[in-house]
């Protein structure tokens, strides 16, 4: 076989094979196909799509391409959240301390940011002294002793997966539902992860833009994770305008620790509790994910969620003089309140201009191996649906550099329309994807509940 032939199959339509795809991705890894192939491919599969047997067969191939964890020789089971990418979503660093704190182990690898959508690693790393690089053993020594890990995909992990992540993020290759799909499966099978909640966004500010795209993607990865015998549940949730206030690395930290103190957007707390009732519900620990809800508000409110934070931080070196002083996370040299220019009712926060504009600030990376800067980012202070007058303030930049600044205050300005009319609030999420037990490959889903 050549990569060539695989690239121009694709390109033109047709069906891989199972073998044309590990020989692809077994390539890949080694080294011997290059990365301007690999990118070539990763184009050819944004237009022209896989089928779903393709997409598994790509799956394993990634998750085969290095280790396999099994977890189960470590805790009864684990449970893990993935979020598809969003604007402001912190989410992890919320949900994963109030799981674990209601007794089920959370075994979690996040991945960096992708194009406008920020990465879970890249604002932990703004916690001095967190390594987001364990070992295996370490992985797997740390959910033993404490039921909590939170890092990045080790290199015996996943490892054609990471090769391929770095590349999609910098050749316009984010958006394939083929490709998202793939690579997040692949990480928690090779992870060992045993039931697994998908948190896939829709709107303006996700990779996927409509509700149906989301749909599709949240059941392509479920059966991906049915063929691979795990469980799964994924809530389809909105990302029109950015979740919570910040949107910035140390900025996001910032806000979690106030969620995890009980003081946080009531948005992204609503958000954070949903997904951990999920979570303990897929998990066994609770008869229903209205129970779980219950179980994770309780667990936030007495303060649990909050030391398990700082335990996880504390297992994996982080200062936690950060969490429990946030002002000494580095400030912007710049920093500016921007008033409402008019009065009236918010109608949109165009949340991708919002992430695209964190990124023009160097929250984000335009291209492989940019730095990040954690100390930059975006404060938004209201809602769609919020009546504002004219002179409240309405955004926060924090900026090092004076040319981003003004063109971060003029391109926020713009995401933000508003309406002389009331508007409705945004709903959290719009659906949820459940499969039966007893699914059989050509089975309809169940109904998505609007």
């Amino acid at each position: 076989m050549r990569a060539v032939d695989i690239i121009v199959k694709k390109r033109d339509k047709e069906e891989l094979t199972r073998q044309e795809i590990e020989f692809f991705i077994q390539g890949f890894t080694r080294g011997d196909i290059a990365d301007y192939q690999a990118s070539a491919w990763a184009m050819a599969v944004v237009l022209n799509s896989m089928t779903l047997r393709e997409i598994t067969d790509l799956t394993l191939a990634m998750a085969f391409s290095g280790d396999v964890l099994d977890l189960s020789q470590v805790v009864p089971i684990a449970v893990d959240k993935h979020s598809t990418g969003g604007v402001g979503d912190k989410t992890t660093l919320v949900v994963e301390p109030t799981v674990a704190a209601c007794g089920l182990p959370v075994a979690k690898m996040s991945g960096r940011g992708l194009g406008f959508s920020g990465g879970t690693l890249d604002k932990m790393e703004s916690i001095p002294g967190y390594r987001v690089n364990l070992t295996t053993d370490e992985f797997l020594d740390q959910l033993r002793r404490i039921g909590l890990v939170l890092t990045g995909q080790t290199a015996n992990l996943a490892p054609a997966d990471g090769k391929l992540y770095s590349l999609r993020d910098v050749t316009g290759t984010v958006q394939s539902i083929p490709l998202i799909a793939s690579s997040v499966m692949s990480k928690k099978i090779a992870a060992g992860a045993q039931a697994i909640v998908l948190d896939v966004k829709v709107g303006c500010g996700a990779f996927m833009t409509s509700l149906e795209a989301g749909r599709v993607l949240a059941e392509t990865m479920a059966w991906i994770a049915k063929l691979s015998e795990r469980k799964a549940v994924a809530l389809l949730s909105d990302m029109n305008q950015p979740l919570g206030n910040a949107v910035g690395n140390s900025l996001e930290v910032r806000e979690a620790i106030q969620t995890l103190h009980g003081h946080g957007p009531v948005d992204f707390q609503e958000h954070c509790l949903v997904l951990a009732g999920h979570m303990l519900a897929l998990g066994g620990l609770a008869p229903d994910e209205d129970a779980g809800r219950g179980m994770a508000e309780q667990a936030l409110l007495q303060g649990k969620a909050w030391q398990r934070f700082r335990e996880l931080v504390q297992a994996q070196g982080g200062d936690l003089r950060y969490l429990d002083e946030p002002e000494n996370f580095p400030r912007a040299a710049f920093i500016e309140t921007v008033a409402a220019p008019r009065s009236g009712y918010l109608q949109g926060i165009h949340a991708r201009i919002v992430g695209e504009t964190a990124v023009l600030l160097g929250a984000g990376r335009a291209k492989k191996g940019d730095p990040i800067d954690h100390a930059v980012g975006i404060m938004i202070h209201h809602k769609v649906g919020d009546h504002l007058r004219e002179g409240q303030p309405l955004f926060t930049i924090h900026a090092n550099q004076p040319e981003t600044l003004a063109q971060a205050r003029q391109a926020l300005l713009e995401a933000h329309t508003w309406s002389d009319e009331p508007v409705e609030p945004l709903p959290l999420f719009y659906g949820l994807v459940k499969w039966s037990d007893d699914l059989q490959p050509g089975s309809p889903p169940t109904e998505l509940k609007q």
